[in-house]
């Protein structure tokens, strides 16, 4: 089975995953040699349940008109889930770990796809050149043309691609940062060494072979460093870290202690799974080049403390293995991807035939859902997306127009970070606080402006 890249990027209503929307998804397949086979790009009709965040408006200017056309979310998703699933598929993009690829999870479960196969079945896997980027840039500075905004490097892909000249066109558009995403691969892959060493950082067995090459400290605890873009450029993308071992519950999550501050009054815990980042390095003089004295100080500071109080940190490693995210009551269907867990075969088996079934054919599948937030949200599918085909069945009409209406009323609902879904009040004073903060040329007025006018009819 021949692997291929699939460079992809997606612009959405807003930043909330489980409740809002893509608008737009593009993606060019290649070769491993980053050469193209195809390219793909689909816009999504905007979902009866869904209303635009006007921050997010404003950056991809995505207009109504084109919001009100295109795709029905399900059949976008439908090829979507597709093409991340054909054999062999390397899902890869710009900062796609960090927020592309959980709203593709969350759309994916919505819509009743599978939303963890391109992750690991028929030879599927994810990278994401975001994380490598940082690894040049600390280890490789070489390959790329660091661009420097007000004295500072900056790692933003509209930066990028002008001082490296990547792809033209404009920026926020989905099609424009794939093809730039694919030019800054093919710079990184010149080090060709590198490139195939942080690919590995993207497969688990390797990941994990790695992870237990590392060193211990009194033969008890792993050492390392962390690099990730969140810890920010001015600790160099990195920390020092002790390793906990494995959760308990969570086998995928590895648990590491920062040595940045003092562990004797505050434990800062980082998760790490297998496959993703952050990228998990030896602590040797090679990689940790960038500590500063101070640093270096406390680390050491930490370490003695580590080797006088073996209790304390067993209790704390013992408490943040064994911890369990709350579960969460009443949580909306459309948010529970993590807590209902995986379905049985059987339901899947359910959901396939469903997917397979014309829109009138579903409506006779709905009762065949033992799970009742399957049967919910295949209600939901078809309220969205085929509202005709659900207009002759009274009670599937009332139960959608139910939740249609408790939507549009404004009721705070929230996800399982408790992020709010985005209600008509917020979004109208969000429009109003943008007009007065921001300095908006006319095409962005006019987006506001249509996009005011929608909410209020809505």
């Amino acid at each position: 089975m021949s692997k291929t890249y699939l460079f992809y990027d997606i612009e959405t209503s807003g930043l909330n995953k489980c409740f809002d929307q893509v608008l737009q998804f593009a993606a060019i397949r290649t070769d491993l040699d980053l050469k193209e086979i195809e390219r793909h790009e689909i816009f999504v009709k905007l979902n009866p349940d869904v209303l635009p965040s006007p921050a997010a408006v404003l950056v991809h200017q995505i207009t109504l008109e084109q919001m009100q056309s295109g795709k029905c979310e399900y059949e976008a998703m439908q090829a979507i889930h597709g093409l991340f699933n054909t054999p062999g598929t390397i899902s890869v993009g710009y900062n796609t770990l960090g927020f592309d690829d959980e709203f593709l999870r969350f759309s994916f479960y919505r819509n009743l796809f599978a939303p963890y196969t391109h992750q690991y079945a028929n030879n599927c896997g994810r990278m994401d050149i975001y994380p490598m980027l940082v690894m040049y840039y600390l280890f490789k500075p070489e390959a790329v043309i660091w661009p420097n905004i007000n004295g500072a490097v900056t790692l933003k892909l509209e930066h990028l691609n002008a001082q490296n000249k990547l792809t033209a066109g404009d920026a926020h558009n989905a099609m424009y940062d794939v093809e730039a995403t694919i030019g800054l691969a093919r710079l990184l892959k010149k080090e060709q060494a590198m490139w195939e060493y942080l690919c590995g950082c993207f497969d688990k067995k390797t990941d994990l072979e790695r992870l237990e090459k590392l060193t211990f400290i009194d033969d008890k605890y792993q050492q390392a460093l962390l690099i990730d873009g969140s810890f920010g450029s001015a600790k160099f993308y990195q920390i020092p870290v002790v390793g906990l071992g494995l959760h308990n519950h969570y086998k995928n999550q590895s648990l590491w202690l920062s040595l940045e501050n003092n562990i004797a009054t505050t434990a800062f815990i980082s998760r790490k799974r297998f496959g993703e980042s952050p990228i998990l390095l030896p602590l040797t003089e090679r990689f940790s080049r960038y500590l500063s004295a101070e640093r270096r100080a406390l680390m050491m500071a930490n370490i003695e403390w580590l080797h006088k109080n073996q209790g304390p940190f067993l209790e704390v490693m013992e408490h943040h293995k064994e911890y369990k995210y709350p579960e969460i009551p009443d949580l909306d269907i459309d948010a529970a991807l993590y807590q209902v867990g995986f379905i049985s075969d059987g339901e899947r088996l359910k959901c396939n035939n469903f997917h397979a079934a014309s829109a009138h054919e579903k409506i006779s599948l709905l009762d065949k859902f033992s799970d009742k937030n399957l049967r919910a949200q295949a209600i939901r599918v078809l309220g969205r997306n085929y509202p005709e085909s659900i207009a002759k069945e009274d009670y599937l009409a009332a139960e959608f127009l139910h939740y249609l209406k408790k939507v549009k009323s404004g009721e705070m609902v929230a996800n399982y970070k408790n992020e709010l879904r985005l209600t008509p009040k917020a979004s109208l004073t969000e429009i109003e606080n943008l007009r007065q903060l921001q300095n908006l040329n006319i095409s962005q007025d006019e987006l506001l402006t249509s996009l005011s006018k929608y909410i209020q009819s809505w």
